[in-house]
């Protein structure tokens, strides 16, 4: 009877670790793919979030950096900081009203 119990126990830990794969890993491998897919087509022109929470439009692109022009000024960061694009929609009809 003892090892019908080690038996269910090692499958409930194996189930375990399925969903905690599927619901938590397998996601975040996917966001750091679309991340870094993003970043290496980066062009000028494009309104993006940093990582550190930062908006801005990209200015000037380089091998490993980029120039982003904010409501501050221009500021450098290393390219992996790009987090995503923001929606051009969204700032394109602000900058409208702002000229």
């Amino acid at each position: 009877m003892g090892g019908d119990q080690g038996i269910s126990t090692m499958l409930m830990l194996g189930g375990m670790i399925l969903v905690f794969y599927f619901f938590m890993i397998r996601p975040q491998m996917r966001r750091q793919k679309q991340e870094k897919k993003y970043q290496e087509e980066l062009k000028r022109g494009d309104w993006v979030v940093t990582t550190s929470g930062i908006h801005g439009k990209v200015f000037e692109l380089n091998a490993d950096t980029v120039i982003l022009e904010t409501g501050a000024g221009k500021v450098k960061f290393e390219r992996n900081a790009i987090s995503k694009e923001l929606s051009s929609a969204r700032y394109s009809a602000g900058a409208e009203k702002k000229d």
